[in-house]
């Protein structure tokens, strides 16, 4: 019994710091660069004019997803998931 109680807390623990990973400003950051260097890379190859300047465009388009998101499961959580 004592050992089971162990392994839910190992669980649990490991499910946290998953959970704070994905909301972490960090994991927004990271896919933030790397989404903007990609597009970069591929505006470049393909000879699109100023690459370095339209490669912003989808970058924000994430970075607004990710502050309005939690807006959006708020509402749903309250609204619609009512359990």
């Amino acid at each position: 019994m004592k050992e089971d109680i162990e392994k839910i807390k190992e669980r649990n623990k490991r499910v946290e710091a998953n959970k704070a990973w994905e909301v972490s400003i960090t994991r927004k950051i990271i896919i933030a660069l790397m989404t903007y260097i990609i597009i970069v890379i591929f505006l470049w190859s393909i000879n699109a004019p100023r690459p370095w300047l339209n490669a912003i465009v989808p970058v924000v388009g994430f970075i607004l997803s990710t502050l309005t998101l939690p807006l959006f499961k708020k509402f749903w959580l309250n609204n619609i998931y009512k359990k």
